[in-house]
């Protein structure tokens, strides 16, 4: 007997809808460059389970640690899984005729259609349901502050916990999706077609700004939404200007502060970029410099915070904002700079600031982490200045990578204290020591590059050209393309001609902002660039603290699925 449908459920109805509920595990977070280390995927109908998809993939390379500590895929677990070439056609023919659900669709999408384009398959371009914007439409701030998948499932009881492992997250965002879809089928929304229309949710004052958009170029760069008083409301970058903030204008766009700057703009000015880096950097100089109300990182009015030696006879740690000469940094937050103090107090026998005591020392710690005035054995208050220069000298070797003995002394001390069974004191020593070592090896990687007068390095652009970055102490100088059969030399030798003049000055990185230096470094260090000519050689001394990075990978082994802290 057929059951004769009501005008309620015109379309395809949701009962009779197969979904394919998937989810991701990725060695990074880019569909072009990460490759998929785990597929796990779950097909229901009617609320039924009627079949799962699970398999290991092995990326071809090796899995960065903090992935590793995320989601517990190391490189033995994958080294005999098959290649996501032999799984893909798998992965298709389980999904092919059903609507793919994904929790931030987005992510695990842009990673299918980059596996296809990759490997010659077409993609087929079914519907698409994002739980996260579908939970965004449905919930309110109220009952749901936040959108994320395990807190969605605390929220809906669902019968699987998720763990950050592919077939987990999928069963768990199965549960999530049913809860949703009862939510909106008591707004009568009984099909297919009419969930899809519902998902969306365009404010008038977003169809109505359209038009800003219009005469921005297809070109990567830097765009600006201005206010009614000119002034600048948000700053972003773009590989394709025009395509990008036409979005904010779209169903895309769900961020309700981001709306709101919406409403407010009045214009949309744009600066076209050579490349990536061009346009990151120009995006820094720029929220530096207008600080812009609905940027994030405009709220944070120190960027950095860093670690110096006092100028006095006995010299003691002091954490501040503008470094000098010799400084160690940077440091996200305060808790973090102060956290990496202690352990460089345990590793030197250095003195502690009196104007801010960093962390309390544990009971029974050594005189050189109490307060200043309380110390009950021999210390640098009872030195002579020649007694009390070695600790000087230790903190001065360890920050300019002449050596680590200092790291050594404190890994040392953390033994001590687990030999003694004091282990929670000895986890927060091993934490602090992490952050030391962690803002020692990228300060010496920032300053190795500062330090160099001018480099000028190359990447391929992926259509057959170059994209040229002129670095002069750190700071991004002049950028350019040489495409496809334009010679590149003579274009090097005009964007070093026309560089910006950068002019060094005091302070470990020379003067320049330690974001800059930082986004510069990323992009020499992808895999593919290369050096055209540099003024000196780039180089790290061989007594870094990059000589202890196979200690951090314990140090985050050790935590498991947890994500080492950064004490900030």
């Amino acid at each position: 007997m057929n059951t004769q449908l009501s005008f309620d459920e015109l379309g395809t109805p949701l009962r009779t809808t197969t979904f394919v509920v998937f989810d991701l595990e990725t060695t990074g977070g880019s569909a072009e460059q990460d490759m998929v280390t785990e597929i796990g995927a779950v097909k229901v109908r009617g609320g039924e389970v009627i079949g799962e998809f699970a398999t290991l993939v092995d990326p071809g390379r090796g899995i960065p640690p903090e992935i590793v500590a995320l989601t517990g895929i190391t490189d033995a677990m994958v080294y005999q899984a098959p290649p996501l070439d032999q799984v893909l056609p798998a992965f298709l023919e389980f999904a092919a005729g059903a609507v793919l659900v994904a929790h931030n669709s987005g992510f695990d999408i842009s990673f299918m259609k980059a596996a296809c384009r990759r490997y010659g398959y077409h993609w087929p371009r079914p519907a698409v349901v994002c739980t996260a914007r579908l939970a965004r439409r449905v919930l309110s701030r109220e009952e749901a502050p936040s959108c994320r998948l395990s807190a969605l499932a605390a929220l809906f009881r669902a019968g699987t916990t998720p763990n950050h492992r592919a077939l987990a997250d999928a069963r768990a965002t199965v549960d999530v999706l049913h809860s949703l879809l009862e939510r909106v089928g008591s707004v009568g929304v009984q099909s297919l077609e009419e969930l899809l229309d519902y998902i969306p949710e365009v404010t008038p004052e977003q169809r109505r700004k359209r038009t800003l958009a219009a005469d921005l170029p297809s070109e990567p760069g830097v765009y600006m939404f201005r206010g009614p008083r000119d002034e600048v409301l948000y700053v972003g970058t773009a590989s394709n200007l025009r395509r990008r903030v036409r979005q904010y204008f779209t169903a895309s766009e769900t961020r309700r502060r981001l709306r709101e700057m919406v409403g407010l703009a009045v214009r949309v000015d744009s600066v076209t970029c050579a490349h990536s880096l061009e346009a990151e950097v120009r995006e820094l100089r720029l929220l530096a410099a207008h600080k812009p109300t609905y940027n994030r990182r405009s709220r944070n009015k120190y960027q950095a915070w860093w670690l110096t030696l006092t100028d006095e006879a006995f010299p003691r740690l002091s954490v501040v904002r503008t470094p000098r000469d010799g400084a160690l940094g940077p440091f996200r937050t305060l808790r973090a700079a102060e956290g990496a103090a202690v352990a460089l107090q345990e590793g030197t026998g250095i003195r502690p600031c009196t104007q801010r005591i960093p962390v309390r020392a544990p009971k029974g710690t050594p005189c050189l982490l109490a307060e200043i005035g309380r110390c009950a054995a021999p210390c640098a208050g009872h030195q002579t200045v020649a007694e009390y220069r070695p600790y000087v000298e230790a903190v001065h070797s360890l920050v300019a990578g002449q050596g680590v003995d200092a790291l050594w002394r404190a890994a040392a001390r953390l033994t001590q204290l687990a030999d003694a069974q004091r282990f929670e004191q000895a986890a927060e020593g091993r934490d602090r020591l992490a952050v030391l070592v962690r803002t020692l090896d990228r300060g010496q990687s920032l300053a190795a590059l500062a330090s160099i007068t001018e480099l000028i390095a190359a990447r391929p652009d992926g259509a057959g050209g170059w994209d040229f970055a002129v670095v002069r102490h750190g700071r991004l100088a002049s950028a350019g393309n040489a495409p496809r059969g334009v010679p590149p030399m003579p274009v090097v030798e005009m964007l070093v001609a026309s560089a910006e003049t950068v002019i060094p000055s005091d302070g470990p990185l020379f003067g320049a902002p330690h974001e800059e230096v930082g986004v510069v470094l990323r992009w020499i260090e992808r895999p593919g660039t290369r050096m055209v000519r540099s003024t000196s050689p780039w180089t790290v001394p061989a007594a870094s603290a990059a000589s202890w990075r196979p200690w951090l990978e314990r140090v985050d082994s050790a935590w498991g699925a947890h994500r080492a802290p950064q004490l900030d």
